[in-house]
């Protein structure tokens, strides 16, 4: 009993995680901070992959169009905000993001490669925004390179899930399972 207890306090304590999200871009304005930030944030995680799932479920020029404009209209929005151009509601688009882009891929949404890279620049601009918003003064540009180099990262994370979830023969039933799932995240985000 005593040994139980230990192993399930143990796994306990081992399992928890520090309160911090990441490191703090207003002290850590650095390609280190850049690239942990999407690292260690459920909404970053579930969007940048679910954009990229979208893509391989959409295929041809989507694969490598859709997430482009993403991360070039990611940077834009960083931009603006370092200029302090204000943008209302940045917090609420970026859940909204999730939910919305886990729906596209759970519903498997058919849209043209350029459409569908319209829709996920509109929510970029508001990831990108938050990015920029967050930062100190402290190393914007290596800041900058690294978010965007976790989140190409991601985005080729999430066409690598969504072209080996196609492998599978469930016509597509996998991915958009996994699809649900990130928009179901996204709401309890938005809850919690």
């Amino acid at each position: 009993m005593k040994k139980s207890v230990l192993l399930a306090a143990a796994l306990f304590a081992g399992s928890s995680a520090p309160a911090f999200a990441h490191l703090d871009p207003a002290e850590h304005g650095s390609l280190m901070a850049g690239l942990s930030h999407p690292l260690f944030g459920a909404d970053h995680i579930l969007a940048m992959i679910a954009v990229g799932l979208w893509a391989a479920q959409i295929g041809g020029r989507a694969l490598w169009s859709v997430p482009a404009a993403f991360v070039a209209t990611m940077v834009l929005g960083f931009v603006l905000a370092r200029a302090g151009a204000p943008l209302p509601f940045v917090e609420p688009a970026i859940l909204a993001s999730v939910v919305a882009l886990g729906l596209v891929v759970a519903v498997a949404v058919r849209l043209d490669a350029t459409t569908a890279a319209a829709v996920v620049s509109v929510f970029a601009l508001f990831h990108g925004h938050a990015h920029g918003g967050e930062l100190g003064m402290a190393g914007t540009w290596s800041f900058a390179a690294g978010i965007v180099i976790s989140t190409v990262l991601l985005h080729i994370a999430g066409i690598g899930l969504g072209m080996g979830l196609a492998r599978l023969a469930d016509r597509g039933v996998v991915t958009r399972i996994v699809g649900g799932i990130m928009a179901i995240a996204g709401a309890t985000l938005i809850v919690g």
